[in-house]
């Protein structure tokens, strides 16, 4: 953990990142000094793993479990535990995944499904949101999916232009449709993605 110094309005420096067009990213986690008055207490550039060649990546944000233990940094101390690991899926087991997520140019991800209730909160360009349907809903800035454990996939339909994304997985109840359960499903191109390890009954 790093302590936040000067202003918050100061700009973490610019960390690496795949797309040449979309800006820089800043993660303020804030806390309480010793007179419990709210600080920011830790600045962090955004940290990019690369799928796919370098045309999709991923920044983790924060992943947490619900509830969250806010005392002594030990939520702090467990997200920087799980990252460090590794082996954090798409979802988490009774918590919670807030993630950053670039797509490349006419980038189209694989269809796949996680048992969560998910937030995706479109930021910068514009994309594609196909389901198993063989609907294409066309998302552009400021647009929001609220994903329930549906099997779709993603595309950014700009031959130019990058897209960004931020999504909030919330680990649910399993899903039933007609009798049959629907759980987690990756689909192709998942070598370097653990499971979620939240579909294990």
């Amino acid at each position: 953990m790093t302590s936040g110094s000067g202003s918050s309005n100061e700009r973490a420096k610019p960390s690496p990142q795949l797309s040449p067009d979309l800006p820089s990213t800043t993660t303020y986690l804030t806390g309480h000094n010793e007179e419990g008055k709210a600080i920011v207490q830790s600045v962090r550039p955004a940290s990019w793993k690369a799928f796919e060649g370098g045309i999709m990546g991923f920044n983790q944000i924060y992943t947490n479990k619900f509830l969250p233990d806010l005392n002594n940094d030990a939520d702090i101390k467990f997200h920087d535990e799980i990252i460090a690991g590794g082996n954090l899926g798409l979802a988490t087991k009774g918590g919670t995944v807030c993630r950053m997520v670039d797509f490349g140019p006419q980038y189209e991800c694989m269809m796949h499904r996680t048992k969560s209730l998910d937030f995706g909160i479109l930021i910068e360009g514009e994309l594609e949101l196909k389901l198993d349907d063989g609907s294409i809903t066309h998302m552009k800035r400021g647009d929001i999916a609220v994903q329930r454990a549906t099997m779709h996939a993603w595309r950014n339909p700009s031959t130019t232009n990058w897209a960004r994304i931020v999504f909030v997985l919330q680990d649910s109840q399993p899903l039933f449709v007609g009798g049959k359960k629907f759980g987690e499903d990756y689909g192709r191109g998942t070598t370097d993605l653990p499971p979620s390890g939240n579909d294990d009954d």
